[in-house]
């Protein structure tokens, strides 16, 4: 179950029983593997994408990046894994689809750049 003890507990003082928290659970893991390859089929999609991400090396208010993956893994609720552009590479810690239609995406970056980051298929997008 991923659903820590104290959520476990409040949980139960609301009502919901054993079987409710395991289907809960279940759920919470769908939808996090659900994610995770809408947000690796974005970036297979694209060899460019966009970003708001501060970039020292940039002045574009909306960074190009040419990619070349994005490689994710789950575990329960946690989502991990590594992005890779034509020179560099990131940590990516967690995700989510903003907006299918727009093809808007936003990852939490790990060391070395440590935020939330949104990417785009056009800059348009991201403003």
């Amino acid at each position: 179950m991923h659903f820590d003890q104290r959520t476990q507990r409040a949980l139960r003082a609301v009502g919901l029983e054993t079987d409710d928290l395991e289907q809960a659970s279940a759920l919470v893991v769908e939808a996090v593997q659900d994610d995770a390859d809408a947000l690796e089929a974005f970036f297979d999609r694209h060899d460019t994408v966009y970003s708001d991400m501060d970039m020292a090396h940039s002045s574009a208010e909306y960074p190009e990046h040419t990619v070349e993956s994005l490689d994710l893994t789950t575990h329960g609720a946690d989502m991990r894994g590594w992005l890779r552009f034509d020179t560099w590479g990131v940590y990516v810690e967690n995700g989510r689809v903003l907006d299918a239609e727009s093809e808007h995406v936003e990852l939490t970056l790990g060391p070395s750049v440590n935020a939330r980051v949104r990417f785009a298929a056009d800059r348009e997008t991201l403003r």
